[in-house]
């Protein structure tokens, strides 16, 4: 918020012609270790369907995970912005997929007959929407096996930075050195206000990008205030330390779950997210009545999903324990 009060000081030109905005190429190669060029947007959704639109062509195949943001929340975006790409989910535990999982959908999609779509982005969600996070040896996997079909890798970074508080590895390390070749890259789910970005790691990669996000109505004409938020964000490692503190909570969280009888976790605490099962459902009526702010992910077999933030604070989570513990 002070990086939006001082990008309101004074006249600056528009259309990503600012000097904050004309920063964002140096600094975001700083960060990857290689020379990337950014585009500042204000949705991760808006992220991923202009980078799958960039990547595949209309008649292309998107590999994915059948839970992926892109397949399950995003409205037919990508599809819309890809002129008709077809996403193409695949099963796989813990919101990951497997390498022989996508062995066995590339095999299922027939190849060189014009009758059919062409396999064209591998797309990876990290961390998942199960709240688990990709190993670097897994996430490398799954982009030789993409390469080796001449598939391109994008990465959906909602979480990015969470992600990168597990692993402990540089930006560097998850994405490019790992043959990843263009990234949503996070910002609002780790305390930002309408800030993401798409990173191209290959420049050559992002031609006709900008034309798709004039057509698409996702050029800014005031971007400094967008700029301004990821500017401050990647400052001083910030976006690393609010995505460390979020992981925190949620193991603390996680640890009031294991300690609770009749409530189990669904996935590994990875992130930021939890999911929880309780043995009887009734449970997620009674906590809400008890003022705990929560998703009813599944409620009729008792699953709610818990998120945590950069302000999630150990007594939320003592508040939640007491609560938990009072209704059961």
């Amino acid at each position: 918020m002070d990086a939006l009060a001082r990008a309101n000081e004074g006249p600056a030109w528009a259309y990503g012609r600012d000097a904050i905005t004309g920063r964002l190429n140096g600094l975001f190669s700083d960060l990857f270790e290689r020379e990337v060029v950014v585009y500042p947007l204000a949705t991760g959704t808006a992220a991923n369907a202009l980078i799958l639109a960039t990547l595949s062509p209309p008649w292309g195949a998107v590999m994915c995970h059948q839970k992926s943001h892109i397949n399950s929340d995003e409205g037919g975006a990508p599809e819309f912005y890809s002129g008709g790409a077809k996403l193409v989910p695949i099963a796989g535990a813990h919101g990951q997929i497997s390498v022989a999982g996508l062995d066995a959908a590339l095999a299922a999609l027939p190849g060189g007959d014009v009758h059919h779509v062409v396999p064209s982005v591998l797309s990876l969600t990290q961390a998942t929407e199960s709240g688990t996070v990709y190993g670097l040896d897994e996430v490398r996997a799954l982009t030789a096996r993409a390469k080796a079909g001449n598939l391109k890798v994008h990465m959906d970074g909602a979480r990015f930075a969470n992600a990168l508080a597990t692993l402990g590895c540089t930006p560097a390390e998850a994405t490019w050195k790992c043959g990843v070749d263009a990234l949503s890259f996070g910002a609002t789910k780790n305390g930002a206000m309408a800030a993401e970005a798409a990173v191209f790691f290959d420049p050559a990669l992002a031609q006709g990008f900008e034309q798709r996000r004039m057509r698409g109505g996702h050029l800014f004409s005031k971007m400094r205030y967008v700029s301004a938020q990821l500017e401050a964000y990647l400052a001083d490692g910030l976006w690393l330390r609010l995505a460390a503190h979020a992981n925190a909570q949620a193991l603390a969280l996680a640890v009031v779950i294991d300690e609770t009888e009749g409530a189990s976790l669904l996935h590994p605490v990875e992130g930021d997210e939890l999911f929880v099962a309780f043995a009887d459902s009734a449970v997620i009526r009674k906590l809400h009545k008890a003022g705990v702010g929560f998703v009813p992910w599944d409620p009729a077999n008792g699953v709610i999903r818990l998120v945590t933030s950069f302000q999630t604070t150990d007594e939320d989570v003592r508040q939640f324990r007491a609560a938990l513990h009072a209704v059961l």
